[in-house]
């Protein structure tokens, strides 16, 4: 059922996210939740560096590292509190799916991820516009950096 839009790691996250039941897909939600990494020293230390996507109800800060062409990887990076376990599964998500690939394969990703997930009726749509905002927020930030 792999959607070949996606990338590799994404496409497999959806893929699990579908085969499950809504009940089961947000434990697997929350699983992902629990993995969201902390940030490295060097952007806890430095909390400008990272920029709040503020259409997400509970607050979640990202920051993204471009490399050097031609390829750009892009490493993300994700900080919401524990409290906030649905901002933070989708974090954990875009996490997986997205860190490492270059920047042009970022841009190429549907802005309908989320809805893909089947969560639809189990999260409210305010909090998946939140994850619909963090893919956008880090295409944009993709974007700016291209000078």
């Amino acid at each position: 059922m792999t959607d070949e839009t996606l990338p590799r790691q994404l496409a497999e996250i959806v893929d699990d996210f579908q085969d499950l039941t809504e009940p089961d897909r947000l434990q697997l939600l929350l699983d992902f939740s629990r993995g969201l990494p902390e940030l490295p020293a060097r952007l806890k230390e430095h909390p400008e560096l990272l920029e709040q996507v503020v259409e997400c109800q509970s607050p979640l800060f990202l920051s993204l590292e471009i490399g050097e062409a031609p390829e750009r990887p892009v490493h993300l990076f994700f900080s919401a509190p524990p409290e906030a376990p649905t901002t933070r599964g989708f974090a954990g998500v875009l996490l997986e799916g997205l860190d490492g690939l270059p920047a042009a394969k970022i841009l190429a990703v549907p802005d309908d991820v989320p809805d893909r997930l089947g969560l639809t009726r189990a999260i409210t749509p305010l909090r998946m516009r939140g994850m619909t905002a963090m893919l956008g927020k880090i295409k944009r930030k993709i974007r700016e950096s291209d000078g």
